[in-house]
């Protein structure tokens, strides 16, 4: 197993990407933190983990709370000796509308989220990371949207722009301490946040939204974990600072 006695976080982790992304890393042999604010559906993941005979505690930690992702990540030490991985998953969007349409309160909640959460989770995570004796890794999945942005999600595709950015920089000042920052950047899937991104979920919506794949198909949890597995791996020990599309080629 390729993560075998690794400890990870993955936040948002109660349904889509993250749920994905949890049971992937599971299945490869590392103990989860299955980090999300619904607790029946973080607890559904666990339970499906070690169903499994994974490894896996449930965190309701509101990553837009200093105190809360702190008192996660100290859990994760104490429970399972150390922090190797973190995965930064959760995210918001506002509905696709004109983006003079979006609200404060909306820019404000998808800002703490996508973008402050990251700061609360280096914060609390690094210094674990750094007490390591070996290599660790820091993923945060990012979207197309930061890469090739269309209409509707403007405050939306800032807030994944920061993150590929914040990437990039995360790697090179974290390098000297062995940490490896990368990003995915999914095509939309068939998660709940498909419909805030169409505005409407209709089968004519999601047909216009495959042709726009050249590959012809949306992304799947699969494919995503699949991203993830590889980055936290070690054979992707020289790899830090790539923000990986996992897009079916629809930013070409």
């Amino acid at each position: 197993m390729r993560l075998e006695n690794k400890t990870a976080i993955v936040t948002g982790a109660g349904s889509g990407f993250g749920a994905g992304i949890a049971a992937k890393l599971a299945r490869e042999g590392a103990a989860v933190i299955v980090c999300d604010v619904n607790a029946e559906d973080g607890n559904r993941v666990v339970g499906k983990i070690t169903a499994a005979g994974g490894r896996a505690l449930f965190d309701g930690a509101d990553v837009t709370r200093a105190d809360a992702v702190q008192a996660m990540v100290d859990r994760a030490v104490a429970e399972f000796g150390g922090l190797d991985i973190l995965v930064n998953n959760a995210g918001v969007s506002h509905h696709r509308k004109p983006m003079l349409d979006v609200t404060e309160a909306e820019l404000d909640r998808i800002l703490a989220v996508n973008v402050k959460g990251l700061f609360h989770t280096a914060n609390a995570a690094i210094p674990a990371m750094r007490a390591n004796d070996q290599s660790s890794v820091i993923v945060n999945i990012a979207s197309t949207g930061a890469v090739r942005p269309r209409p509707g999600l403007t405050w939306y595709n800032a807030t994944k722009g920061a993150v590929t950015t914040l990437t990039k920089s995360m790697a090179i000042e974290l390098a000297n301490y062995r940490i490896r920052v990368n990003a995915v950047n999914p095509v939309a899937g068939d998660t709940p946040l498909l419909a805030t991104f169409m505005g409407e979920d209709t089968p004519e919506n999601r047909e216009a939204f495959r042709q726009s794949v050249p590959l012809g198909r949306l992304s799947t949890p699969e494919d995503v974990a699949s991203a993830v597995l590889y980055l936290a791996s070690d054979e992707a020990a020289l790899v830090t600072g790539v923000c990986l599309e996992v897009d079916g080629g629809r930013c070409i």
